[in-house]
């Protein structure tokens, strides 16, 4: 008999052949398990060629059947994106694909040597010179170019471009030094922001691609329905409540980022994004992958990705990590936005462009000073220019991933159904934060408006309110992101500056539940409308303040002193940053857009 199988007692009687016919059968079985062991490791391989030829098989027939109806490029980018992710998941053809990506580094890193030298730029200055000259032809003839609209006009888009430029000029004017301001990352960071924008709003593919992540978005958060309606009646989503629609949503959404990142396709997407802005931006690694991951999962909890770097970090780099998580919104609550009845294309492009955004603007306001542990190379060893890339960083992930929290307790995740589970408690908690918030902090509001108004009765101004001040106070803001000054005699600037400011002293929730739900804003023109969704589009709030303090001093204990110190001047970016998208947008966004 095999070692460690334990045949049960048998009753006394049983009689001696079915004794031994029962040993034989547990014997059969372990021979059955070793086997499987042997077996196991060829399984794997076999079921991702299976998987790959099935999405290949797929993808061959969409080009044939669908060519002209529904389109080429979408299938496309989802086959290369699934068969890039399978290739990468088996450990053999993954250091294959690691060694072709050094070599493409390594020959765009010769072809830009060779560049310089034919051009003869010797000269740093004159090289970052032609780079902003560059830039700049960019940004005119994309802006000024493409012909006019009734909602786009030449003096639209020059007040737009204004604004750009006067936020960028603002920053460097406040610059806490001047004279290390990393140009490389300021430049390259308000390119990239404007050809994203370019990209989606001009550009029949880019629009294409935003607009179906937006539409599988929104379908992938419908299915949240489902559970709603199991647990009460199919009569009770169409009822619209808040609580009906948002917060299932957030529950199902951040159970299904869980089970993605236990399969880890979210260490593997987050490692790709910060590997393009550490080589193309020239910030650390540490700044990069937060950047990246702060879209995907929000504020703060980026940070857990560099937690043993935490207590190395300078303060530039803290500063830029607040600036991300304050210039962005995390996935977890985009389906929030979406249920509300914002435009998902919209709060998608705004999360991207502002990536680049809020590393231009930090590099602006907060240069560094000193050498950061991970410049020219990202946490795990992943990058970029000597090492295998993305390896390390994934099986760091993947050990990271196989463990959650629990009311603060570690806990292994068993399996797929394990992380699902893990989630959604999560979720729960998340969407219990949100309800706790707005609730609390549209209580706040209406108390501070009932005193504001009692106060001002005295001067004669019954109507005085917090919306009403923040709506003079930001009147130049809501100016320069081109919104439509000349829609039902101007008031478009001050209902856009309102919204600005509820979404700053508030949070986002309140600013977007009252742009859907108020009749005021009703009548902002489309113009107006699609710029001030941009403009909200960011966790830049009094409230978001104490949260990163929290997730960042909780991170590293002996850097809450810094953290604290560098949270002000991150709000301020991170809002700007955010803002700066909504310009760009106003930039571009013509009558097909709205």
């Amino acid at each position: 008999m095999e070692k460690g199988v334990q045949v049960p007692p048998l009753p006394n009687n049983q009689q001696p052949e079915d004794r031994d016919s029962q040993q034989q059968q547990s014997t059969c079985w372990t021979s059955i398990v070793q086997h499987l062991q042997y077996v196991q490791p060829l399984l794997y391989p076999l079921v991702l060629a299976a998987v790959l030829f099935t999405m290949t098989g797929w993808w061959v027939a969409g080009l044939i059947l669908h060519r002209n109806d529904l389109g080429w490029i979408v299938p496309s980018l989802a086959w290369l994106a699934t068969s890039m992710r399978i290739i990468t998941l088996h450990p053999p053809t993954r250091r294959y694909v690691g060694g072709v990506g050094r070599l493409l580094v390594l020959f765009i890193q010769r072809c830009h040597a060779a560049g310089c030298k034919l051009i003869a730029v010797r000269s740093q200055r004159l090289n970052r010179s032609l780079v902003a000259a560059a830039t700049l032809i960019i940004i005119l003839l994309g802006t000024f170019v493409p012909k006019t609209s009734k909602e786009n006009t030449t003096g639209n888009r020059a007040v737009s471009l204004l604004g750009l430029t006067g936020f960028l000029c603002i920053f460097y004017a406040t610059s806490r030094d001047r004279s290390r301001i990393n140009f490389r990352a300021v430049i390259g960071g308000t390119a990239a922001q404007y050809v994203l924008g370019l990209l989606v709003l001009k550009t029949k593919a880019g629009y294409d691609i935003f607009s179906f992540v937006g539409n599988m978005a929104e379908k992938l958060l419908g299915f949240s329905s489902v559970g709603t309606v199991f647990l009460t009646d199919s009569s009770v989503p169409a009822m619209g409540w808040f609580l009906i629609t948002v917060v299932p949503a957030v529950i199902f959404f951040v159970s299904f980022v869980q089970l993605l990142n236990y399969w880890g396709w979210i260490p593997w997407i987050v490692g790709h994004i910060s590997t393009f802005f550490s080589s193309l931006l020239g910030i650390s690694g540490a700044e990069a992958v937060v950047a990246a991951a702060s879209p995907f999962i929000g504020q703060g909890e980026s940070a857990v990705l560099i937690r043993q770097y935490m207590s190395t970090l300078t303060k530039a780099e803290i500063h830029q990590i607040m600036t991300s998580g304050f210039a962005t919104i995390a996935g977890s609550v985009m389906s929030a936005y979406m249920q509300m009845g914002i435009s998902p294309v919209a709060i998608i492009s705004s999360c991207v462009m502002s990536i680049p955004g809020s590393i231009a603007l930090s590099k602006l306001r907060y240069p560094e000073t000193e050498e950061p542990m991970t410049r020219c190379r990202a946490p795990f060893g992943m990058v970029t220019q000597d090492g295998d890339a993305l390896l390390r960083l994934e099986e760091q992930a993947n050990m990271e991933n196989a463990t959650g929290s629990v009311d603060g307790k570690e806990e292994t995740i068993s399996n797929a159904l394990h992380a699902v589970g893990m989630g959604s408690w999560l979720g729960l908690k998340i969407a219990g934060m949100i309800v706790a918030s707005v609730l609390s902090i549209m209580a706040l509001l209406g108390l501070v408006d009932g005193l504001l108004g009692w106060w001002g009765s005295y001067i004669n101004v019954p109507q005085l309110s917090f919306q009403l001040i923040m709506g003079y106070l930001l009147y130049p803001v809501a100016f320069l992101l081109g919104v439509d000054y000349t829609n039902d005699g101007g008031s478009d600037l001050r209902k856009v500056a309102e919204l600005l400011g509820t979404k700053i002293v508030a949070n986002e929730f309140v600013a977007y539940g009252d742009l859907t739900t108020d009749p005021k804003y009703s009548s902002l023109s489309p113009r107006s409308r699609h710029i001030v969704i941009y403009a909200l589009c960011g966790f830049g709030n009094l409230s978001a303040v104490g949260i990163q303090i929290g997730a960042l001093a909780q991170l590293a204990p002996r850097r809450a002193g810094d953290v604290a110190c560098v949270a002000s001047s991150a709000l301020i970016t991170g809002i700007f940053a955010t803002l700066t998208s909504a310009a760009i947008a106003g930039m571009l966004i013509d009558d097909e857009s709205l």
